[in-house]
């Protein structure tokens, strides 16, 4: 169900590389779809709602020994759990590779095991669990962990025992477990491997110890209610720490060790700079560690940072691990208390990344991105934000609503309350939350509490409510007499009748411009502005600190939708969404690109030549479909035995002096080696 996600990350599209999103205005796009697979990542596919949680497990005690030449687990769990509801059997999930041996209880008791639907453990005790009752029961269970088979998500590797990296990820059931997300529990874990192997956990204790049978002993503790399900081990070369900052450490292979020390530099700036906002961590050691590129672009833990091998080597991804290391806050100290309140933690993880971004590179960086994930808010948005724990959480409804249009909802809230009262509200979560879930309504008391304002029509509208405010603006402009100027009377438009915020007007006179704020309530709101200069424009939410559709986001929705079917192998619903793209904006460059990229897959190639020469004539934005544009077409010419028209696209493309992920090397590469599809495409 989520290869079609995985896909668009990695594979290499008949183009330019799909993986880079070298477009800033899609770029959220790569991002967002990264997040999905690590925010959030989802359980069993045939779990459409979240159901009502029957137990709650507080402890584990887990002694695993991993064979990466055998690619195999052995593992003994010891699970402290307590009962909800009264339980005539006990049900956990468990990946579905692995064979259970034997489950028995505290008092050494067989107990009946069997396997049920989706990967699940059935388990039924001597006599019935009582409500309260607590239970302490020892699973045994080993199996070969070599690819994706038997995983929560099909298509998905989220497990794997093998070189150079083994990784074992909360998000796999690696453990009997339930609650993903939402279940805090603390664990002891002592994990076996072959000397040789560095391993990475939640609260490690010190060095290995070294074992009878000649392996080593890593044990880790994590004593405070969290999600440290998270075991990494390979062969990692030393870790690498900018200098008197040795509590961030990078943990790479030899094959990235060269940009390690640059990566801890850009890991310190940004846990540096999220300290500073949310506040002092639980804990201040990071372990950024490298993953395979065959599992999902990141993933994270207590202490742990994630991030797949090709990301790192790409050193301009930081925001992918800004966000990653964000949910040390925003989802390891605070969890949400349900699926439907995923979008406190998921929202703030990435709208944390964008603060970073702000700080980093300026304002304008941050509204160019607040544009991109607009258009990821509105992909989906068709029930309430409130209400996405009845969606599947694996797929993109569910992803798109609690990652990008939480993110906005934190964004809109900034703009309400202030920054200075914003930030105290992220710290007031923070701290009065930790190692504990919070809910929807907690959240709105405790932001009200904190800024001594009625939040109700704010999250009524954003949390309760879908869609966004299309605005109008109607106005006339009078002279005023004694030369005093002019007066603007207007009235804005749009179509939420329960609308009601303060929004930004800003008026482009003859001088000066100004802005002035208005409180917009209902279907209709008058102003009046006076100015000396005569206006020329008025716009609307200039800074874009307003979720609102516009027939630029149109466009971009449409085009979103269509990259997503057409990973997922929908040509025809993909084409049909980049024509609604056309048909808001028949100029669009990118519309006619991604479909001139979706007919080269399709091995169409004079209409793929046709909508890449309409690319080139369309609005060039992005940019980078133009530069792009020409190697594709010069591909094609490559395929149909077209050599000197090949070479003379190549050219075209080298004068666009435009390398957006690497467009210039590629096209320096098929003026001397003629373009081969390659095999199995």
């Amino acid at each position: 169900m989520m290869s079609f996600l995985i896909n668009i990350l990695t594979e290499r599209g008949e183009g330019r590389p799909v993986f880079a999103c070298p477009d800033r205005r899609i770029a959220v796009l790569c991002a967002g779809l990264a997040l999905i697979l690590s925010a959030a990542v989802p359980r069993c596919a045939a779990q459409a709602v979240s159901p009502k949680p029957l137990i709650n497990i507080t402890a584990y005690t887990i002694d695993a020994d991993i064979q990466p030449k055998d690619h195999t687990l052995d593992a003994t769990s010891q699970v402290t759990f307590t009962a909800l509801e009264n339980l005539p059997q006990v049900s956990f999930n468990l990946h579905g590779a692995l064979r259970v041996d034997k489950v028995t209880d505290a008092k050494g008791t067989a107990l009946n095991g069997v396997r049920g639907p989706n990967a699940s453990l059935v388990v039924t005790p001597p006599a019935p669990m009582q409500q309260g009752q607590t239970g302490t029961w020892t699973f045994h269970y080993s199996g070969e962990l070599e690819n994706g088979n038997g995983g929560p998500v099909e298509g998905l590797k989220l497990a794997y025992v093998g070189d150079p990296i083994s990784y074992l990820l909360y998000a796999a059931d690696w453990f009997p477990m339930t609650g993903y997300t939402t279940d805090r529990f603390t664990a002891q874990m002592h994990i076996k491997a072959p000397s040789g192997y560095t391993v990475i956990g939640s609260g490690s204790t010190g060095k290995p110890k070294p074992t009878a049978d000649g392996e080593e002993e890593w044990d880790f503790t994590w004593d405070k209610p969290g999600f440290p399900g998270t075991i990494i081990a390979g062969k990692f070369e030393p870790p690498v720490s900018v200098q008197g900052a040795t509590n961030i450490r990078i943990y790479t292979t030899a094959a990235h060790k060269a940009v390690a020390a640059d990566y801890a530099g850009t890991a310190l700036r940004e846990f540096a700079y999220f300290t500073s906002t949310f506040g002092i961590p639980e804990s201040t050691q990071i372990n950024v560690v490298e993953l395979p590129d065959d599992t999902v672009p990141s993933f994270w833990a207590p202490e742990i940072a994630a991030v797949a091998g090709s990301r790192i080597a790409a050193r301009n991804e930081f925001r992918l691990l800004a966000n990653t290391i964000a949910h040390q806050w925003w989802g390891s100290e605070v969890s949400p208390a349900t699926l439907n309140d995923s979008w406190i933690t998921n929202g703030m993880a990435r709208y944390g990344e964008l603060m970073y971004l702000e700080d980093d590179a300026g304002r304008s960086a941050l509204e160019t991105a607040i544009q991109d994930v607009s258009a990821g808010a509105l992909a989906y948005d068709t029930i309430p934000l409130s209400s996405a724990g009845t969606l599947p959480p694996y797929s993109p409804q569910f992803q798109s609503m609690t990652l990008e249009k939480g993110a906005l909802v934190y964004h809109m809230l900034r703009w309400e309350v202030g920054d200075d009262c914003f930030d105290r509200i992220l710290r007031a979560v923070v701290a009065q939350y930790r190692d504990k879930g919070i809910r929807t309504g907690e959240f709105q008391r405790l932001a009200e509490q904190t800024c001594q304002v009625q939040l109700t029509p704010f999250f009524a509208e954003w949390l309760d409510g879908t869609g966004a405010p299309e605005f109008k603006d109607n106005y006339a402009v009078y002279r005023l007499g004694n030369n005093k100027g002019f007066r603007t009377i207007g009235e804005i438009q749009q179509n939420m009748d329960l609308f009601n915020m303060p929004m930004d007007l800003r008026v482009e006179t003859e001088g000066r411009t100004e802005d002035k704020r208005i409180q917009v309530v209902g279907t209709d709101s008058q102003y009046v502005i006076d100015t000396f200069g005569r206006p020329r424009r008025i716009i609307i939410d200039p800074d874009d600190w307003i979720l609102k559709t516009t027939p630029d986001l149109e466009v971009r929705v449409a085009i979103l939708r269509g990259q997503q079917l057409a990973a997922q192998g929908d040509t025809t619903g993909a084409l049909a969404e980049y024509q609604r793209a056309l048909k808001a904006n028949p100029q669009s460059s990118l519309a006619s690109y991604r479909i001139g990229e979706l007919l080269f897959s399709m091995r169409n190639y004079q209409a793929a030549v046709n909508a890449y020469r309409d690319a080139l004539r369309g609005d060039d934005d992005p940019a980078w479909t133009e530069v792009w544009s020409h190697i594709a077409i010069g591909k094609i010419f490559d395929l149909t035995g077209q050599r000197d028209r090949a070479i003379t696209e190549y050219r075209e493309a080298l004068q666009t002096n435009d390398n957006t992920a690497g467009a210039l090397n590629e096209a320096r590469h098929w003026i001397q080696t003629p373009y081969k599809r390659p095999e199995g495409q």
